[in-house]
């Protein structure tokens, strides 16, 4: 049951990592199921262990984390990824540490792609608020921070599931608290 639990924590994390930063989660993944025992990818996702997914997908993420420090690229960016990373958070909840044998493989996908979708849309639209309040000189300081918690958020998913899933819960808090705020501000 615990383990069970800490696969679904796990998923979740991932899954969300990927909603900021599509390739980070993935290639940590495929990383630390190569060389860690942390991680068992089963089939078919033991492909990301690959030398030739790996090369990709460093190669992708070098691409995602230069063309998202720049003002109007970072917009191209993001909705290039509205359908990337979805997909990698969809990948990364099916794959993570046994889930696909816990949890039926279409729920896992689904799960994945609402939630990085999610996290996605809400980057997608603070984004232009960014460049707008910074004129485009805060873009490059708001990527690199989103990079390091998609790092962070896929390092601890792995080693400390259940910390990440009540860190994501926080944040949604915090979200909803400043979304009603904000509301109540223009209602008056």
């Amino acid at each position: 049951m615990i383990e069970a639990f800490s696969n679904i924590a796990t998923a979740f994390g991932l899954s969300a990592s990927a909603g900021l930063n599509a390739y980070l989660p993935l290639l940590v993944v495929a990383v630390v199921a190569k060389y860690t025992n942390l991680i068992k990818l089963n089939e078919p996702w033991d492909v990301m262990t690959s030398w030739w997914v790996i090369g990709t997908l460093v190669v992708l993420l070098i691409i995602e984390m230069t063309v998202d420090k720049f003002p109007a690229v970072d917009t191209v960016n993001d909705v290039i990824q509205t359908v990337g990373r979805p997909i990698a958070g969809a990948i990364l909840f099916a794959a993570s540490s046994g889930v696909v044998g816990d949890l039926h493989p279409v729920l896992a996908m689904i799960a994945g792609l609402i939630l990085a979708g999610g996290i996605h849309t809400v980057k997608t639209v603070a984004r232009p608020a960014v460049t707008a309040t910074t004129a485009g000189t805060g873009n490059w300081l708001v990527s690199i921070i989103e990079d390091i918690i998609a790092l962070i958020g896929a390092v601890l998913s792995i080693l400390v599931p259940i910390l990440i899933v009540l860190l994501v819960a926080l944040a949604l808090l915090l979200f909803l608290w400043w979304q009603g705020r904000r509301r109540r501000k223009a209602a008056v």
